[in-house]
């Protein structure tokens, strides 16, 4: 089995993707924006200050012959970013907005998948607005399709965000772009899942967003686990406030203003809240909402574990979500975490030892469990280094094999088809 495979950035899932399929043999080439191997051009870019970012899309070595790149609308974007050229970014449509990225390297795959196949590839794999024009030309060309969806369906994400507007209007602003896709945009959605064949999701939480056909399949693979933060010391305890991280996008899509309320109902000082992430409003409005919320900005990765190791419980209660890395990589750090089952991360919880799981849009559930952990401080430790042992489990090894397993199996039963 050969795939051609293609993300325009490049996380840390796909990256396991990546390696799982050069390990079996099975990548034929990689398509990307930008890739950086050590001593090339975009390696040296990234070197300079103002383009340090580019350094995220470091590659093994290994991929380098397999991967071919399309620069000219990402490092538009990026430049236009910096630049604070928004009219150049914004809209779908506009010349360096993300979905023209995603657009156009969607259509530089299509264009190689006929020589691509004689050449022996049997499968493409490609992301949510990435996959169209790969999708089409590889049905007309007796590939299997293979789809990953690394949030909730299109209809349900939209159907959420939309309650969550008329219910709390006020963040109404912080809810993100999905509520205002165009029609072309989701229509665009809607076909890349109809020629999916096999539909890779990271929990069950999106897979359950997945509308049923028997045309294709859904499995789930869950996300692996960042390494461990070590021992853990007995530095939390009483006497000082119980620290409650939440860590991510700062809207409600997120949940944070249910969190925000929760607080406000235990009305303690015995909780500090800290909030990590990227505003999507101006700081004075959480100030408003909590003024006693401690906001850090957004940082480094190692920065982030840093910060984590200082907390002692990640609260996050998502309202739409995939599967949130964050959790994971909060229970490596030894901190148990209290969540929604639209964080994706159900199966983290085993209940009471490793955190909670509370239903989305409710405050009190969340202020019970802080208080839970406020009377009960003296758990709080073991809670986390169970949280730890259990993030533990979950390894990308896993995950990427799962995937690839059942990529083997679907290409096996389409080529019997045919």
């Amino acid at each position: 089995m050969k795939v051609v495979f293609s993300h325009p950035t490049g996380n840390a899932n796909v990256r396991a993707i990546l390696s799982g399929l050069h390990q079996r043999d099975g990548l034929h080439r990689f398509y990307t924006t930008l890739a950086m191997f050590p001593g090339g051009f975009w390696d040296k870019v990234g070197a300079l200050g103002p383009f340090g970012e580019l350094r995220r899309r470091n590659y093994d070595l290994l991929l380098k012959s397999k991967t071919r790149i399309w620069p000219l609308r990402e490092a538009g974007r990026i430049l236009s970013s910096k630049a604070g050229w928004g009219s150049l970014t914004r809209q779908e449509n506009a010349l360096f907005s993300v979905d023209s990225v995603y657009r156009s390297l969607d259509k530089k795959v299509a264009s190689s998948l006929y020589r691509a196949q004689k050449e022996g590839v049997s499968a493409v794999y490609a992301y949510e607005d990435g996959a169209l024009e790969s999708f089409r030309r590889a049905k007309e060309l007796g590939m299997t399709c293979v789809y990953d969806l690394p949030i909730a369906y299109w209809e349900t994400t939209r159907k959420l965000i939309q309650e969550e507007a008329e219910r709390l209007p006020a963040w109404a602003g912080t809810l993100g772009g999905a509520a205002t896709d165009s029609e072309q945009k989701l229509e665009r959605k809607t076909r890349e899942l109809e020629l999916a064949d096999l539909v890779v999701t990271p929990s069950d939480f999106v897979a359950g967003s997945v509308p049923v056909s028997r045309s294709r399949q859904v499995i789930r693979s869950h996300f692996g686990s960042p390494t461990s933060g070590g021992e853990l010391s007995n530095r939390r305890g009483n006497g000082v406030p119980l620290r409650v991280l939440f860590a991510g996008s700062m809207g409600q899509r997120k949940g944070l203003a249910d969190l925000f309320e929760a607080v406000k109902l235990l009305n303690t000082n015995e909780i500090e809240l800290v909030v990590l992430g990227s505003l999507q409003e101006k700081l004075s409005f959480y100030k408003q909402q909590l003024p006693s919320m401690t906001y850090e900005a957004p940082r480094p990765h190692a920065q982030v574990l840093q910060l984590m190791a200082g907390c002692d419980v990640l609260c996050l209660p998502s309202i739409i979500e995939g599967r949130a890395l964050v959790m994971q990589e909060a229970m490596s750090q030894g901190m148990p975490v209290i969540i929604t089952p639209n964080t994706g991360g159900e199966d983290l919880v085993i209940e009471g030892e490793t955190g909670f799981l509370v239903p989305i849009r409710s405050p009190e559930a969340i202020a019970g469990r802080l208080q839970w952990l406020l009377d009960h401080r003296e758990a709080v430790p073991d809670m986390g280094r169970r949280a730890q042992a259990h993030a533990a489990t979950y390894s990308w090894n896993n995950y990427a094999n799962s995937v690839i397993d059942q990529i083997e199996q679907q290409v096996n039963s389409y080529q019997l088809q045919m």
